[in-house]
């Protein structure tokens, strides 16, 4: 879910340390459970950006130079964006145009963009944890289905349980398990 955006006409680490103070705010993060994974650009890692994290007890992490996959979820969601067929192709008329376009796809990408890697469901719900009675109500829908029509359903039905969680740098279940 994109819990959080703006558009200036600057990249600053002030307007960083702004929008990730409201964030954390609007979606009442605990402090020391989150890690704020970013590029190594100057916003990012400028004194007044650390200082904000630090006192919101967010762990500062940055990409490996050189190391293309090291933010697979932003890029990602660039990709989306650069897909869209309303993706400016030139630049923006002005601030509140570009303020506008990126308005419209964050509302469309959290509730009406569905996600096959958390079951086909938008992060909206995913985030809120209803998409649990969504997947069950689906599956329910899949097994209803399969006894009116045996012979349109051979195999197994789909896999609809809810994801756990997703995370950036998953310790592998095996270390996981050792660990504990």
């Amino acid at each position: 879910k994109i819990v959080g955006f703006e558009v200036h006409e600057a990249e600053r680490a002030s307007y960083a340390a702004q929008l990730v103070s409201s964030a954390t705010s609007r979606e009442e993060v605990v402090a020391g459970s989150l890690v704020l994974h970013s590029d190594n650009g100057s916003p990012m890692k400028g004194a007044t950006i650390l200082a904000k994290l630090q006192e919101l007890g967010i762990a500062a992490s940055f990409i490996r130079p050189s190391v293309s996959n090291d933010k697979p979820f932003s890029e990602s969601l660039f990709r989306t964006a650069k897909y869209r067929p309303e993706f400016p192709t030139r630049p923006s008329e002005d601030l509140d145009a570009a303020r506008t376009w990126a308005a419209s796809f964050v509302r469309w990408y959290n509730t009406e963009h569905l996600h096959s890697e958390i079951r086909f469901v938008t992060p909206e719900p995913r985030h809120s944890g209803a998409d649990v009675a969504m997947l069950e109500a689906r599956a329910m829908a899949y097994r209803q289905a399969r006894e009116r029509n045996p012979s349109r359903w051979p195999g197994a039905l789909r896999n609809w349980p809810p994801v756990g969680d997703i995370t950036l740098n998953p310790v592998p279940e095996k270390e996981a398990r050792a660990g504990a």
